[in-house]
């Protein structure tokens, strides 16, 4: 009942509406190791150095730059695909507020009327999670960050979910949240998605009893929908239908997995009765697998070295009404 308290205090207020109407776009992308290229004097976290001008990546503000201008150029591509602009974009691995601001600032999409919500994480690599917004679309009521915990009540440091509640302009709210579960790496690493999925639910379950009926929670699970499923039951995964075809959203050992994704609350399943997500492969953002068969992501980097892509993930998008 407090978090429900809190929740409604939180997300609650009285805003204009906006004015255009239609279906909203939801977009969620990890852009993997989105870092600026300056090394603090004291490192803040496991990357700073590494991501930098003159650490190992050999990280430039003009690499940098051409990665933003990539990510703005790959969302007007699935702008052309889809018909619209999308209304709503989660991010997972970017390092702070800055990186954010020069996307929006530094390429076409400072035309496009987005606006930003981030919060900074206690992760060790300094990677959040965040959501951008075009403002003409939705507006904002408020966000917030929730911190993962273990059995015992530890925080741990990982990704925040972050949570944002919107009025769409036919008057009725949306929540969104954005997730950037903890990895595989590690022994017996299970159970930290375990808790990450677990908070999830808390917060989903909570803002149903706050009479938010449309919940949307997107982001990179690093899980399969087939481990996930018992976290299925008051949210609809609406990547399994894909994985169950061999669709995915990341490429390990030549495989595709499915580790990006959307859960949908029952009431955006009724509103929408025929939703279904997409993996954008963006044409200029995919290369020829050399090692195993088909195609693979076009990253930032092949190990040590530099090739200039974007991500080792797809983005995945969503329409709702």
């Amino acid at each position: 009942m407090l978090l429900c308290l809190l929740l409604a205090s939180v997300l609650w207020r009285e805003p204009q509406a906006p004015a255009k109407e239609g279906p909203i776009l939801v977009m969620f992308w990890n852009l993997e190791n989105f870092f600026d290229w300056k090394a603090d004097s004291v490192p803040s976290n496991e990357s700073d150095e590494e991501f930098s001008s003159y650490g190992k990546k050999r990280w430039t503000k003009r690499k940098f730059l051409s990665k933003c201008n990539l990510v703005a150029k790959s969302i007007l591509w699935i702008a052309d695909e889809r018909g619209r602009l999308p209304d709503v974009i989660g991010l997972a691995e970017a390092e702070n507020r800055f990186v954010l601001e020069k996307l929006l600032a530094e390429t076409v999409m400072r035309r496009k009327n987005y606006a930003i919500v981030h919060y900074d994480s206690p992760d060790p690599r300094g990677i959040d999670v965040a959501l951008l917004y075009r403002k003409d679309r939705l507006s904002l009521l408020s966000s917030n960050p929730y911190k993962v915990y273990s059995k015992e009540g530890t925080p741990l440091l990982t990704r925040d979910i972050l949570l944002a509640g919107f009025l769409k302009t036919d008057g009725d709210s949306v929540a969104f949240l954005v997730n950037h579960h903890p990895s595989k790496y590690g022994a017996n690493s299970s159970w930290r998605r375990d808790a990450a999925m677990e908070r999830l639910l808390e917060i989903t379950d909570s803002l149903k009893v706050c009479g938010w009926n449309n919940i949307v929670a997107m982001g990179d699970f690093n899980d399969t929908p087939s481990s996930t499923v018992e976290y299925s039951k008051n949210m609809i995964n609406l990547a399994a239908p894909l994985a169950r075809k061999g669709r995915g959203t990341i490429k390990y050992s030549g495989k595709w997995e499915m580790i990006d994704m959307f859960f949908v609350s029952s009431g955006i399943k009724e509103r929408n009765p025929d939703i279904g997500m997409n993996v954008e492969r963006i044409p200029f953002l995919t290369v020829m697998d050399n090692t195993h068969s088909g195609e693979k992501p076009l990253r930032s980097y092949s190990g040590p070295r530099y090739i200039g892509g974007v991500s080792d993930h797809c983005p995945v998008t969503l329409v709702i009404q």
